[in-house]
This record gives C-alpha cells, structure tokens and sequence, in this order.
C-alpha cells in the first residue's frame, strides 16, 4: 500500500521543489493540488502527471491572494473529500541590500513567501482538524540560518519562516497538527539558475553550479527529488513526533559554514 493513500495534499509552487514533492506525494498515493502562478509550468506539470497517471489537479493561483487561495482549498475539498497535508514551496528571490530593495519588493517578497503559509494555515487548518489532524511543511532556507551579502529580502523572509514554523507547530499540536521546515541548500531549480545568472552573468550556469557545489562538502548541488524525499518523510507517520523543527538538506553545507 503507497504511504500517501486516502490522503490529500495541496502544495504551493509547479517548479522546482514544488513540482518535485507534487509529484512524490502522487506517486505515493496521494491526490494532489498543485497550484502556481506560471502558466507554462502549471501546464507542464499537468501533462507530465497524466502520463504518469498519477492523481494530480493543477489550479493557477495566485498565492498572496486569500480568494484565490480560499478557491483552491474549496475545490480541493470537494474533490478529493477533505485535506491532510499542506506544502509551501511557493517562493521568489529578489536581490539586492535593504537600500537596493525598493519598498513594493520588499513586501511582495514578504507576502509571496511569508504571507502564504500564513494563508494555506488559515484557510487550511480548519479543514485539517476535521479531518483529525495532518501535516504542514515549509520551504525554508540554509539563508536563513546564514545568509550570503545581497539577499536581504529573501533571508528575511526564510528566518521568518523558520519562526512561523515554531509558532504553528506549538499552536496546533493540540489539533494532532505537526509543522516542520526544510532548509535546502543550493539546489538545481530555475531559482537557481536565476541566482547564477545575477552573480556571474558571464559565466555558463553550470560552471557556476559547480562552483555553488564546491562550496558544499558533498561537492555537488542537490535535486528537486532529494528534497522531496525528505518532504515525503515529514508527512508521513514515520515522522509522527516531528513537529516544529527545520530539517537541512544542504550536503552538509552548515556544518562548516566558513571552513574551506
């Protein structure tokens, strides 16, 4: 029997980590509702699910907006009967320092990746205590915990997210709800590739994720589906007295942090 079955999933992001745990969560037997704002990568992801025959509804979604965040729950609620697990990968990566970042920036970075877990949690957590309880994981970051110059933003955004978890999880244990973060390391998704072309605009992308995976002591950046897997765990009973904490994946990356 697939780990995931009679449970359903909504999960924020199509790209990168977002379409890798959507599709991991199917695959174990789960339905799932992805929901992103790319149209390009929402349909990609769709297609792909079909073939693979997996139970996957795709909705665009614009996941700063409550109406368009409330219609997503709604009709996975009605869909799949109720809702157990809630992933938030959904995020942007703005950069510069706090006098380069302009205010709309600043905040439209807080509320894409901040502001929609606070969003699936609100909508979401009365339908998961129908349910009896469930499971929410949040994409953080190792920037939260040691953040590289020229990304105030998004650091801040990712520490913040680290302490919602806490909040989260202490707030709803008693509603059998466990809340947990991941803090990846650097990763092969286009926000990377986004990230490599802002820093070494002259240099081949994959010589720069070389270089981003030298700094690793695992020499080598990580995949989508690691991360996934560790999602995977999280959700599942395996991890049943798991809550509240931030889990690295990071090839081992905050272990010497500042040691070449």
């Amino acid at each position: 029997m697939k780990e995931f079955a009679g449970k359903v999933a909504v999960v924020t992001g199509t790209t990168g980590i977002g379409r890798a745990i959507a599709m991991r969560f199917a695959a174990g037997g789960a339905q799932v509702a992805a929901c992103g704002i790319e149209t390009a990568a929402n349909e990609e992801l769709a297609r792909d699910a079909t073939k693979l025959g997996l139970t996957l509804q795709v909705e665009n979604c614009d996941v700063t907006n409550p109406d368009q965040v409330r219609s997503v729950i709604a009709k996975t609620v009605s869909w799949a009967g109720g809702l157990d697990i809630i992933v938030n990968a959904a995020a942007i990566h703005p950069f510069g320092t706090v006098v380069e970042t302009d205010p709309a920036t600043w905040n439209h970075c807080m509320m894409v990746n901040v502001g929609s877990i606070y969003l699936l949690a609100h909508l979401g957590i009365p339908e998961m205590k129908k349910r009896g309880g469930g499971s929410i994981i949040n994409l953080a970051s190792v920037q939260g915990h040691a953040c590289q110059r020229g990304v105030a933003a998004y650091a801040a955004s990712k520490g913040a997210i680290h302490s919602l978890t806490r909040a989260l999880a202490l707030d709803h244990a008693g509603d059998n709800i466990r809340v947990n973060s991941i803090s990846p390391g650097s990763i092969r998704t286009p926000m990377l590739a986004r990230s490599a072309g802002h820093f070494s605009p002259d240099v081949p992308v994959e010589k720069v994720f070389e270089r981003f995976g030298a700094a690793h002591p695992l020499k080598r950046i990580g995949t989508p589906e690691e991360v996934a897997e560790l999602a995977a765990f999280l959700a599942s009973d395996k991890a049943g007295f798991c809550t509240g904490g931030d889990y690295l994946v990071d090839g081992g990356l905050l272990a010497g942090i500042g040691v070449q």
